[in-house]
């Protein structure tokens, strides 16, 4: 069976791209827009994209498993980003240029310093013993997540390193019109990328729990499959995107058989995210968090609240509440 997660590794777009003299969408200070073109990538043909698994790509914040201390860790996206000076020098050329491509960066003096646990990502490139920084200017890596650590407060409350679990929403194995919130053992999880999604991430697009009751899950890379993707012709997605139950999504990723990993964002063709209700977020869930509430930490609350649970059904994701 094909390994759909991946170690951060570089995604390619579907189609190739253009600079507009836009203010970037995406990016602050950024005052240029990359969109698609309706020419699809060279990429994407050669790695035999129609042949691909077509997946959902999800809205939230990338983890990644992987051991620390010993055990399986949980740990949060950080990229090492320039200092100020070397910000503005960075910025400076890319109005001048319209492009990234060509800055020269000392990576030993222009970066920010960093936790001492953090690593890099396994595909950034390493020059003279230095990690190279991406064509934003950043260097991918992670962090450990740390029970006690607030900053990352909303990670560390989809684990449970205690008992070794994560609260994991996944499609349900009995029903693949289902989706499935899980407790899985962070062991089987190892060497996986994730995505944190719920009510404190990225503004919610999934319309996840209140503030008075947060909902978090963790859904691990190219577990959400599209069954039937539109033809990768620009048009069609972009009619597939506005038009189809199935496409309101962020984006797609594709899965192909050498490996490679292709995607398309809804921004790249100029559509708006989110735009109402989203496909993940109107699928039927059921839980399936079994132990007793005493069996988990008792400053885990997401662990003991979901297995309070266990065994219930919801019409829908964005249902799921917890009773008072």
């Amino acid at each position: 069976m094909r390994r759909l997660s991946s170690v951060q590794q570089k995604i390619a777009c579907v189609f190739l791209t253009e600079v507009k003299e836009e203010q970037s969408r995406k990016r602050d200070c950024q005052q240029f827009q990359v969109v698609a073109t309706e020419s699809v990538n060279p990429v994407a043909l050669e790695a035999d994209i129609d042949c691909a698994l077509a997946t959902e790509k999800l809205d939230g914040t990338c983890c990644y498993v992987t051991l620390h201390k010993g055990q399986p860790y949980l740990w949060a996206r950080l990229d090492r980003k320039p200092n100020k000076q070397a910000e503005k020098r960075f910025k400076k050329y890319q109005h001048a240029h319209r492009s990234c491509k060509g800055f020269s960066w000392n990576v030993e003096e222009d970066f920010k310093t960093v936790p001492e646990t953090w690593i890099p990502a396994h595909k950034v490139k390493h020059q003279n013993g230095h990690p190279v920084p991406d064509e934003h200017g950043h260097i991918p890596g992670w962090v450990p997540v740390e029970k006690d650590n607030k900053q990352y407060c909303w990670h560390s409350s989809v684990v449970d390193y205690e008992v070794g679990a994560a609260v994991v929403l996944r499609p349900s194995a009995d029903d693949e019109d289902m989706l499935e919130i899980a407790a899985v053992q962070l062991s089987d999880l190892v060497e996986q990328t994730l995505e944190l999604i719920g009510t404190n991430v990225n503004g919610n697009p999934y319309g996840l729990g209140s503030k008075k009751q947060p909902v978090h899950f963790l859904v691990s890379h190219g577990s959400v499959r599209i069954r039937n993707p539109p033809p990768v012709d620009f048009q069609q997605l972009c009619a597939w995107f506005q038009e189809s139950p199935e496409g309101r999504v962020e984006g797609i990723v594709w899965h192909c058989n050498d490996g490679s990993l292709i995607k398309v964002h809804r921004h790249h063709l100029g559509l708006r995210w989110p735009d109402g209700e989203t496909s993940l977020g109107e699928k039927a869930v059921v839980v399936h968090v079994d132990g007793t509430v005493d069996e988990y930490n008792t400053s885990k609350d997401l662990f003991s609240s979901f297995s309070a649970l266990n065994g219930r059904c919801f019409s829908r994701l964005q249902d799921v509440q917890f009773d008072s």
